[in-house]
């Protein structure tokens, strides 16, 4: 273990590893109560969340709808609400994922929103992109789809009065891996400080099928490398990245993979600069 080790696993707030189902129940159950006591704190009752069919949302999707059924139940208030909102740009070439991880969520409400032409007709208007390499304009608009994807989710959210959540956990805040004022704008994270092992820990934990919480991650934003493995991109796998993020031993390249990522990206956790 390292300092840098220690420095960075404390600011991401990191857990300790599970030792048994008992402690993954437990970390369930705070984060359940996390979500109910920011929606109840907030005097809301509705929670929207984007499904992409990865393990994330999959996982964050089940809390969140767990977390409405207990507050109908204690409260008789029958507006306590989930929304699950698949953001597809056209057809998503791993649909079949997606609707399996619905199944698994059984969210209150179900709704489809092709980000495709708002996504295109933004395009249009920007002259710039024509400029562009077609590999760098792939990358520019993959952001953008993060980002309308984000845009769609905050205007359900604001005409229902609810909360947007977010799926951001410590293995990718580690590396930067989410997209500015897109996947990484939420009003609350109820998967921060997890390592990506607990996510899929806990959404097997909760009855996810096996095609839901082992899928390869992938954020496919590139039209030119759809459904790219985020351990291509990152260079290092998620287990050396967990081991890293819980002071675990891990190679030299892992190392300083994963610190120059993090030294690289810290302006993506840090609030907008100011004089």
């Amino acid at each position: 273990m390292s300092n840098r080790q220690a420095e960075i696993a404390k600011a991401l707030g990191v857990i300790a590893p599970f030792t048994s189902d008992a402690d993954v129940d437990a970390e369930i159950a705070k984060r359940i109560a996390f979500i109910k006591n920011t929606l109840t704190a907030s005097r809301t009752k509705v929670l929207v969340l984007g499904i992409s069919g990865g393990v994330d949302s999959s996982a964050a999707g089940r809390l969140a709808q767990l977390t409405v059924e207990q507050l109908r139940s204690e409260t008789g208030d029958q507006a306590y609400r989930f929304v699950a909102i698949r953001l597809p740009h056209n057809v998503q070439h791993d649909e079949s994922d997606a609707q399996a991880a619905l199944a698994f969520i059984a969210a209150d409400e179900v709704l489809t929103i092709d980000i495709a032409p708002a996504v295109s007709g933004l395009a249009k208007q920007i002259g710039e992109l024509g400029e562009l390499a077609s590999a760098r304009r792939d990358f520019v608009l993959g952001n953008t789809k993060a980002r309308m994807r984000m845009l769609a989710q905050y205007t359900v959210a604001n005409a229902r009065n609810g909360l947007v959540i977010g799926t951001d956990h410590a293995a990718e805040a580690v590396m930067g891996f989410f997209t500015k004022f897109g996947d990484g704008a939420c009003d609350l994270a109820p998967l921060s400080g997890l390592v990506k092992g607990q996510v899929r820990r806990i959404a097997e934990r909760l009855g996810a099928p096996a095609a839901v919480f082992s899928k390869v991650p992938t954020a496919d934003l590139e039209d030119e490398r759809p459904g790219i493995p985020d351990e291509q991109v990152h260079g290092v796998s998620y287990d050396d990245i967990d081991a890293f993020l819980q002071e675990k031993p891990v190679s030299d390249t892992a190392y300083q993979a994963i610190v120059q990522t993090y030294d690289k990206t810290q302006h993506k956790r840090e609030l907008p600069l100011v004089p």
